[in-house]
C-alpha cells in the first residue's frame, strides 16, 4: 500500500513528519535511486527502496513506542552529537536506536523528556497549536514584583513578538527564589528569554509536567513506556488546557508598558 514519504520516514523513526518533510525538499530522501523532492511523493514500504541521507529506512514500520524519562544535568537532548557529549538516549537501554526526543532540554536542565518513532504523535505535542502545557520549575537571580508576574501571565514580547500567557507562581521564596511557570508554547530558551526581559537570569530549570504525565514517580535517569491511556490523553483536545487552569474575572488589568504593547491579550 502506497503512502505519502514523510508519513513513511516519521513511522519509521528516524524524523518527526515536519523534519522528514524538511529532509525532502532539501534534496536528502532517495526513492529507488532517484532523489525525490516533491513532498506529494508516495511509495510502498514494502516493494520500493528509501534512502534517508544515504541510510535506508525500514520496510515495515515497527510497533509505535512512546516513551518518558526523567533527564539528569549533563546530557544533550539529541540521538547524535559530534562533541562526544553524553545524550539522553544513552538512558533508554534497548530503546536508544529506536525512538527520538520530543523537543529538548538544555545540556544543563533536567525533568520530563519524551521520546517515540511515532512522528505524528510528536508533532501533536510539539505543535504551539495544540496548546499542551508543560509545567516547570526555575530558579532565577532575584524574586519578581506582583507587577512584573502579571506581565509575566499576560505575556511579554520577545524577539519582536507577544508570548501566550502564562501561568506562574512563587513556590520557595528565597534570595535565589524558585517559581513554577506553565507554558503552552515552547519557543528555544523561551523560559530564560521571557525572566531576562524582566531583568533576572535563569540559575536551573527542572521539568515537571507535560499535559497528563507527572515526573513525580520517576527517579532521575530512568525511563519508562507510557501507557495507551497516557497516550491517548495526550493526543486529545482535553490535555490542551492547564488542568486547574480558570479564567479569573477579578485580576486587575495590568499596566501596559511601551516595551509591550505588541503583546497578545489574555485569552
Amino acid at each position: 500500500m502506497q503512502e505519502r514519504l514523510q508519513k513513511l520516514i516519521s513511522r519509521s523513526g528516524v524524523a518527526s513528519r515536519r523534519k522528514a518533510e524538511e529532509l525532502i525538499t532539501q534534496g536528502l530522501v532517495s526513492l529507488n535511486g532517484e532523489i525525490v523532492s516533491e513532498l506529494g511523493t508516495k511509495a510502498d514500504p514494502e516493494h520500493d527502496t528509501i534512502l534517508v541521507q544515504g541510510k535506508r529506512i525500514l520496510g515495515k514500520p515497527g510497533r509505535p513506542v512512546y516513551l518518558m524519562l526523567n533527564k539528569p544535568r549533563g546530557y544533550i537532548s539529541s540521538t547524535e552529537d559530534p562533541e562526544g557529549r553524553r545524550k539522553v538516549t544513552d538512558l533508554l537501554g534497548r530503546f536508544r536506536s529506536k525512538v527520538y526526543p520530543v523537543g529538548r532540554l538544555d545540556y544543563n536542565s533536567e525533568g520530563l523528556l519524551l521520546f517515540t518513532n511515532d512522528g505524528d504523535f510528536a508533532n501533536r505535542v510539539l505543535s504551539a497549536k495544540s496548546e499542551i502545557p508543560k509545567t516547570y520549575r526555575v530558579k532565577v537571580t532575584r524574586r519578581l514584583s506582583d507587577e512584573q508576574l502579571e506581565r509575566f501571565a499576560v505575556g511579554l514580547n520577545i524577539e519582536g513578538r507577544p508570548t501566550a500567557p502564562a501561568r506562574i507562581r512563587l513556590v520557595k521564596p528565597a534570595e535565589n527564589p524558585w517559581y513554577e511557570v506553565t507554558l503552552i508554547e515552547g519557543r528555544n530558551r523561551q523560559l530564560h528569554k521571557m525572566f531576562q526581559r524582566l531583568g533576572c537570569l535563569v540559575e536551573k530549570i527542572k521539568r515537571m509536567r507535560i499535559g497528563p504525565l507527572k515526573l513525580a514517580e520517576l527517579p532521575p535517569g530512568q525511563f519508562r513506556e507510557l501507557t495507551a491511556d497516557e497516550v491517548a490523553r495526550l493526543s486529545s483536545p482535553r490535555s490542551r488546557k492547564p488542568p486547574d487552569a480558570k479564567r479569573r474575572t477579578d485580576r486587575p488589568t495590568p499596566k501596559k508598558h511601551a516595551d509591550d504593547r505588541r503583546r497578545r491579550p489574555q485569552r
